[in-house]
Formats: C-alpha cells, structure tokens, sequence
C-alpha cells in the first residue's frame, strides 16, 4: 500500500513520504487521514462556507487536529471521526467530498497553493482547539475553518490564493490571541522562572505536549500523593503560569526536544502523558508506561478520555507512576550543552514591562540587535545551525525564543545585557502572539515599522503549527524572515519564488554568513 505526506520538515528525500511517515505514520492512517480531509471539505461545503453551530464546529477543529504530524497514529480512531463527519454532513443536507486523487496532485502551483493553506488550517485548528477546552471560541476564527475547507476545494488564481493566505494569516492571529486570553485567563501571566533538569526520587509523571488543562487536571488529582510532574517539550512554559506554578509536586523539566523522546524515554521508571502533537512510536521497552488524552493516539496505548464537563480520570497514569516507583535517589540530567537550569516565562506581559529599560538600552547602544530564534525542532541534520547562531551571535545582542526549538540552546548561560538576561523564552509556538505583539509595541514606541526595528527572526520549522505561524507573520507584512534548516517540499519553485519576491523569505545558509548579512 502506498502513500503520499509532505507535511513535515523531514519528509523523506525532501518530496514525500510515499512507503511509510518518516515520523512513523502507517499507509493505512495516511490514507485514513486524507479520507477525512476529503470529508471535511465537503462537511464545508454542505455548511456553506460557514460554521452551521458549535459542536460541528469543534468537531471540524477536532478532526483537523488529528490530522497534524506526531498527533493520532490510531487508523481506528480516524475512522471514527470519518463517520462522525459524514453523519453531520448528511444531517445538513449532504454535499460532495472532495476526490481524494485530486489533493495531492495536479498542477504543482496550485497543489502548493492548496496544501499551504490546509496545513496552515490544520495548525490553526491546534490552537483553536486548545482555546476551546478552556471555554474560549471566536465565531470569525470557527467559521473561517469552514471557508477555508471549503475554498480549498474550489478553483482560484494565483493573485486570489494570495489573499486567502493572507486572510488567513490575519484570522489565525486572532485564534492566537484568543489562545493567549484562554490560558492568561485561567493560570495568569507568565513571569520569569527558573526550571531545573533534575529529576527527585520517588514516583513521578512527566506530561508533553501543548494543553495545560489536562497539566492542571493531573497536578490537582496528585497533589498530596507523593507523586512529582515533570514538564517535556513544549510544555516546559507551564512553569511560568501563577496558578500552575504554586503547585509545589510540579518540580522542573525532564529530557530535551520531542524527537530526542525515544532515546530518553528508554528504560525511565516514571510514566508520560501526551496531551497533543509531539508523540512519536514508543519503543517497547516503555510503551507500557505511555497515555495519551485528547486527539492524540496510537494503537496499544492507553487512552485517557474526557468525560462529563471536560472532566479526565487521570488515575491509570497515576496507578502506572506509583508502580513504577521511580529513581531510588535524585537523579541529575543536563540539556544538550551541559547545562541544568533552564529560565522561560517572558512572555509580552513581562518584556513589555520593561520596555523602558529595553528602549533606552536599544538608544543607548548596549543592546545592538534582537533575533528571534525559535520554532520547531527535529532529527533532520542541520539543526545544530540553531545552536551555533545563538552562540556566535555577538554579546550586544539578545534572544529571544519560542517553541521547541529553543532545547537546542536554552540552557546555555550568556550572560545579561543592562540586568536583562540574553536569552529569552516566550513560551510555546502559539506565544509567536506575544514575540508579535512586543515587536509591534517596540515599533509604536520607536516610531517606524517592525520592519525598521533591529529584529531579525530566524525561524526553523517542523510542521503545520509553524505554517500557520508563518502565514501570520507574512500577513503582518513582516519580511526578510531567515527560514530553515530546510525549504517545505510543498512550496513549488514557482509559489517559493512568489513568496521569496514579495516578502524577501530567506533560506538559512551558515552562521556566520547569516550573521554578517544582518549585522553588517
């Protein structure tokens, strides 16, 4: 059986997995994955273009979700939401799915037109979805999904696909800021935080991936056990939050990057709960311990499903890190570069307090340039580009960083510019909201374009979450974006080359060239 996904960075051979995912996705689930985009676009279709009531708008959300990389491996629970789709679809009264030879194939232009779009729409979906189980929805947000699915079965030209990438881009800074308001919301603003490597002895739960409602839910239904949380991933930000920081069982951050987890996982005595994206096939060696919640699956697991008013029973992950017992003494990790403190929780409301400080530094010399480094990371070779622009990059200038992109060098230490430390984490890969709103704050205050600021952002990239950050950023007008360690496969030469001419996208090339190109 074959296949065809170019969704992810390491797609193989750079064109597209057609054996088997390299991020381990069976033919079957591709296929099944496809099927149930085919479905939604005529789940659009029969809405009109506009989302007919929310519960089939989260179930549109929901569905989108599991088709991003690293989220649902599971063919069964695909064709569930296949059949959930198509009875909704028939009770609005029925429309044309989208052939499903058709979506990949084609023109090449306006294959890359299309799948720009619906992989920035699946990343969108991520983030909406994350907002909804907090009780925060945007009725523009929920029926832009349905346009979107919709318009992607339809004919455009290449001047009309530009605006809806651009449309798009404008709505999906909505769902991030609606995001940004569901988790301020409900655990407060993040302030500056101090996260250890280390691991204590005893039982112990380390949670992955994006949602801290299900974080909040496990730390409430352990508190007083004797069982300590750890955070992996992207979820290293969780320990900013105010009403998750003051739970004193969650203890620090385990293990590096997500595509480093079968290598770290092995052989651990503690029990991990994927909450989103970033799941990859567990080794048999500790598939045993492993739970999923939420959209994510994969066959064998254990699942923890949601129950009344959002409500999960978390008590089989709990039972598993009891059982396993955990280290018989406290246990001592480093990141990649030695170090065992890493610092995250600057986020807007932080770095915009003090504005001041940063403005008359800017005026003044001491700080002679920002970049934005941050994004997804992975396994591909190249990466380590990251870790060596952060280390190259002068001592007048600052780091700023999000996403999981940032394992590759957060735990260096660079010292501090005017009390202001050089490296600094803003959080996940939907905070990009509060990187985008300090620069347009920066901006006001100096009184030119972001443009005009000395920010340059050196983005890597890994899957859709990163498109839709991308489209957002373009939509914003924000150019000369230094993009890496590799070029999407579904960007034809001609659609790239739009790109390139209009915002100035720029293949990273090295350090050091890199560099020079932007300071001069």
């Amino acid at each position: 059986m074959s296949m065809f996904c170019f969704q992810c960075e390491q797609t193989a051979g750079g064109k597209g997995c057609v054996k088997t995912g390299v991020c381990g996705k069976k033919p079957e689930v591709a296929i099944a994955q496809d099927k149930l985009t085919c479905a939604l676009i005529g789940l659009a279709r029969a809405a009109g273009g506009k989302s007919p009531g929310r519960d089939t708008a989260v179930l549109m959300i929901k569905s989108l979700f599991a088709t991003v990389t690293n989220v649902n491996f599971d063919e069964k629970r695909i064709n569930e939401l296949i059949e959930e789709v198509e009875k909704e679809k028939n009770r609005l009264g029925g429309a044309e799915n989208f052939n499903m030879r058709d979506l990949w194939n084609g023109n090449v232009d306006i294959v890359s037109f299309r799948s720009t779009l619906l992989l920035g729409i699946r990343g969108m979906a991520a983030y909406a979805y994350h907002a909804h189980v907090l009780g925060k929805e945007n009725e523009e947000v929920m029926n832009w999904f349905f346009k979107g699915m919709k318009t992607i079965g339809e004919d455009h030209t290449v001047e009309e696909w530009l605006d809806l990438l651009m449309e798009f881009g404008n709505i999906n800074l909505q769902c991030m800021a609606l995001l940004d308001e569901a988790n301020t919301s409900a655990y407060g603003h993040p302030v500056p935080t101090k996260v250890t490597t280390n691991v204590e002895k005893g039982p112990f739960i380390v949670v992955s991936g994006h949602d801290l409602h299900d974080l909040k839910q496990l730390l409430e239904q352990t508190e007083g056990k004797g069982i300590n949380i750890y955070t992996h991933g992207e979820m290293l930000p969780a320990h900013a939050y105010p009403e998750l920081k003051k739970y004193p069982h969650l203890k620090g951050n385990f293990g590096t990057a997500w595509q480093n987890q079968q290598k770290e996982f092995d052989g651990i005595p503690g029990a991990f709960l994927f909450t989103t994206n970033c799941l990859m096939p567990p080794k048999a060696s500790y598939a045993d311990r492993v739970f999923t919640t939420s959209v994510v699956g994969y066959p064998g697991l254990r699942h923890i499903p949601e129950g009344e008013n959002g409500v999960k029973d978390f008590t089989p992950v709990i039972e598993k890190a009891i059982e396993l017992g955990g280290y018989p003494e406290d246990m001592h990790f480093t990141g990649i570069n030695g170090g065992s403190v890493l610092t995250t929780g600057f986020a807007r409301n932080t770095v915009l307090s003090v504005a001041d400080k940063v403005i008359d530094a800017v005026k003044s010399g001491a700080i002679r340039h920002f970049f934005l480094v941050g994004g997804c990371d992975g396994a591909k070779p190249g990466r380590n580009y990251y870790t060596e622009f952060v280390k190259k990059a002068p001592k007048d200038t600052i780091i700023l960083t999000l996403a999981c992109g940032k394992y590759r060098f957060n735990d260096l230490d660079l010292g501090t510019i005017g009390g202001l430390p050089r490296i600094m984490d803003m959080g996940q890969c939907n905070d990009a909201y509060s990187a985008i709103q300090v620069a347009l704050d920066l901006a006001k205050a100096f009184d030119c374009t972001v443009n005009e600021l000395p920010l340059t952002l050196v983005l890597s990239w890994y899957e859709q979450k990163a498109v839709c950050i991308l489209l957002t950023l373009l939509a914003l007008g924000i150019k000369n974006i230094y993009l890496g360690p590799s070029l999407p496969a579904f960007l034809s030469s001609n659609v790239l080359g739009v790109l390139v001419d209009k915002f100035g996208i720029r293949p990273i090339t090295t350090p050091e060239e890199d560099l020079k190109a932007i300071l001069g």
